[in-house]
């Protein structure tokens, strides 16, 4: 049994995450930004397994509060889930958007680990990982577009691979990890495969990683990811 610590767990991958870890007798911390739209997260609340936290990733200092609020406990395996999209093409860029989306999808990931970095040092597993895009490949980017999304999502694999040499010494593997072209919300109805494919194969590829192959940007079915 592992204590897992997942964000962004109110809908789409996180609640699937939270979902197939319980299901194998996981302990799973969750934590989402609004617990009143979390209606299927709350419907799991009377599993002994579970913990439900409020949490906005973007509000540093709530971070530091619920890290304090858990510092003896131990997280096994942390996963940096919640992230946001936002539209974007040349000509038809906002910058607040683009700030907005830096704060949360790169900057709020690191900051969220170098804050519960205790923790993981404490858990016997000691895996971070960090969902990700492939569109944040700048080798793959063969189309363009998109430029708040890839940008913030290239910005997060730099970070990633600079936090795999920083923390391996602690025996902590990390993983950036791709979750495919998923129907959700944020991938929209033409994704290639449903939620629960797409989180099976992530767990797998959680389950395979070790400080022999930390530092990988990897996708669901385990095919490495050009950077």
């Amino acid at each position: 049994m592992s204590k897992i610590f997942i964000t962004g767990t109110n809908r789409g991958l996180g609640l699937e995450f939270v979902k197939q870890f319980l299901n194998r007798g996981d302990e799973v911390i969750a934590t989402c930004r609004n617990l009143d739209n979390a209606t299927e997260l709350n419907q799991l609340q009377d599993n002994p397994n579970l913990e439900i936290f409020s949490l906005d990733v973007a509000d540093h200092n709530a971070v530091q509060k619920l890290q304090q609020q858990l510092a003896d406990q131990p997280i096994d395996i942390f996963i940096n889930n919640a992230g946001i999209w936002r539209s974007s093409q040349l000509g038809n860029i906002s910058i607040d958007e683009w700030m907005e989306s830096f704060r949360i999808n790169s900057i709020a990931p690191i900051k969220t680990i170098e804050s519960f970095l205790p923790n993981i040092k404490l858990g016997q597993d000691k895996k971070v990982v960090s969902i990700t895009s492939k569109m944040g490949s700048i080798d793959d980017n063969t189309s363009g577009g998109s430029y708040i999304y890839r940008s913030s999502k290239t910005a997060l694999n730099s970070a990633m691979q600079s936090m795999h040499h920083d923390v391996k010494n602690h025996g902590i593997a990390t993983c950036t990890l791709h979750p495919g072209w998923v129907r959700t919300d944020m991938g929209g109805p033409g994704g290639w495969i449903d939620v629960v494919e797409s989180v099976s194969g992530m767990i797998r590829v959680i389950d395979q990683l070790s400080i022999n192959n930390s530092g990988e940007y990897i996708d669901y079915a385990g095919k490495i990811i050009p950077w």
